[in-house]
């Protein structure tokens, strides 16, 4: 497959920016309320995709799908909003991301029964693996850690598996950008609930916490989902683009050091690095059993035949 015609750049360009969304959010946090900080990013995104849907002058959705972008704004801005800006600011940076990197796995999981998305033996166990990570995650100095924001962002992690599916269902009907720029418009409407206190809050607001609003709302936001979407429009599965997520633990670890002066607890580092294993499991693990053991044919391996990785 071309580059041009592959998901990997946009796969790449979101997880960038949402890496950086984990830190910049938590440091907003020391600022904001969960509430405000949610309808101010997705505010600003709206603005932003507004302005290019004006000079695009892109269409409004048919009648039949409003209520298919209603559900994909409420689950991925609205809800999801409020249940990781919650979840995040009880915990670091590093651990949120590894929590939300179980996304490709309840999306797979998802795919399968709605979707009909196949998937191989080897694509299970390294799904086993990615749980056995969340377990150790959650074993804080072998107890069971009943912290909060776990909970709070277990959900989150489930609401963006909905939209990912839904976002599946309408890139098939509609453009990347349309897509994700309608679903966002939605879900900043229902977050406008929170505008009261949002002005408030902003009017006070430091420099640098605008800045930390505008990046999360402009590249965390705006780019970023109409990355998503577009990298869904072009893969085969949707696993192969989900799967993108679990390397933000790894970039989100880097950026918090970096700016936030985060360095990763034990936990983190343990189950990170065995959810980490399981995403190489799942994207190579057929390749390696094809080439060292499967049986030849002609020259040819006789595995079965699975979804391409490109």
């Amino acid at each position: 497959m071309k580059w041009k015609d592959s998901f990997h750049p946009y796969a790449a360009t979101t997880i960038i920016f949402w890496s950086l969304a984990y830190v910049f959010t938590k440091l907003a946090l020391g600022y904001f309320s969960p509430f405000s900080l949610g309808f101010l990013r997705y505010a600003v995104a709206s603005l932003a995709l507004a302005t290019v849907a004006f000079f695009t002058r892109m269409k409004l959705p048919g009648k039949r799908d409003v209520l298919w972008f209603m559900a994909s704004g409420a689950a991925g801005f609205f809800l999801y909003m409020i249940a990781f800006n919650k979840g995040q600011g009880m915990v670091t940076a590093s651990t949120g991301s590894v929590v939300i990197a179980t996304v490709p796995v309840i999306t797979a999981l998802l795919a399968r029964f709605i979707y009909g998305e196949r998937l191989l033996g080897f694509q299970w166990a390294a799904i086993g693996i990615q749980f056995i990570g969340v377990l150790v995650l959650t074993l804080m100095n072998g107890i069971f850690s009943i912290n909060p924001g776990l909970f709070w962002l277990f959900l989150a992690a489930f609401l963006v598996s909905i939209y990912n599916l839904l976002q599946r269902k309408l890139t098939k009907t509609y453009p990347a950008l349309q897509s994700s720029a309608f679903s966002i418009f939605f879900g900043t409407l229902f977050l406008a609930v929170f505008l009261p206190t949002s002005v408030n809050e902003v009017l006070y607001a430091p420099g640098i916490q605008i800045f930390y609003v505008v990046t999360l709302g402009i590249g965390s936001s705006a780019i970023a989902y109409v990355s998503w979407s577009k990298a869904f429009a072009k893969a085969k599965q949707m696993s192969q683009v989900s799967n993108y997520m679990f390397v933000t633990p790894f970039l989100t670890s880097i950026f918090g050091f970096l700016m936030a002066n985060e360095v990763p607890d034990k936990a983190t580092l343990t189950g990170g690095t065995i959810i980490l294993s399981g995403i190489l499991i799942y994207n190579f693990g057929g390749k390696i059993y094809e080439s060292f053991f499967a049986p030849k044919r002609g020259g040819h391996s006789v595995i079965d035949k699975k979804p391409s990785s490109e």
